[in-house]
């Protein structure tokens, strides 16, 4: 079923946003001190491929289709990448502990070692996994809700909508055809018709002396 292109472009063009957002900051972020170990810009590594730039790429990936979607099926499919990876973002720091091999503690985990203070450690775990994370799920799940109950409003191509009969005024019925309405005369002729080529124009109706 087709549905309106504006369905989901507003959440989709945020999740593409939080998404870039995701993949980039932990390759730009060195150089304002803003990260994770080690305090390298444009620095490749195993985890920030599996915890940054993969879950980042999903979101990104599922928000261009739910901009692009104008059917169902494919919005719903952009919203649940965008939602696993969002909440890879949000899961992926915990889980990196499996194959961590630093000290105890959250921080020290498979995400590297913060840079600065406790202060900066929160803003950082917040503004890298967290935030994102938590943002991108919201919209994602918000946009396969909408998907997924929006009635379809624009009609399959090929499709027209048929005449239907409504309530005649008087002795006069009405025919609805399409968003119009138009009045028939008493044999079924449309009421002020002007008759083509070939037909014979309608008959007055008989005044009654």
């Amino acid at each position: 079923m087709r549905l309106a292109r504006s369905t989901g472009a507003g959440g989709g063009l945020l999740i593409v946003v939080l998404g870039l957002w995701a993949i980039f900051i932990p390759l730009l972020g060195p150089y304002f001190h803003y990260g994770f170990s080690p305090d390298a810009s444009w620095h490749f590594t195993t985890n920030r491929l599996w915890l940054d730039i993969l879950p980042g790429a999903a979101a990104v990936l599922g928000g261009v289709g739910l901009i692009a979607a104008s059917r169902r099926l494919s919005g719903v499919a952009g919203g649940w990448l965008a939602l696993a990876g969002g909440v890879w973002l949000l899961i992926g720091p915990s889980l990196s502990l499996l194959w961590g091999h630093a000290g105890a503690g959250t921080l020290q985990s498979g995400i590297g070692l913060p840079l600065g203070g406790s202060d900066r450690a929160a803003i950082e775990m917040v503004g890298f996994f967290y935030g994102p994370g938590a943002l991108i799920t919201a919209l994602a799940a918000f946009a396969v809700g909408r998907f997924a109950s929006r009635p379809g409003i624009v009609s399959e191509p090929g499709y027209s909508e048929p005449e239907r009969l409504v309530e005649p005024v008087g002795d006069e019925p009405v025919v609805r055809r399409g968003g119009s309405r138009e009045r028939l005369g008493r044999r079924g002729e449309s009421a002020g018709r002007a008759p083509v080529a070939g037909e014979a124009a309608p008959r007055e109706p008989a005044q009654r002396v």
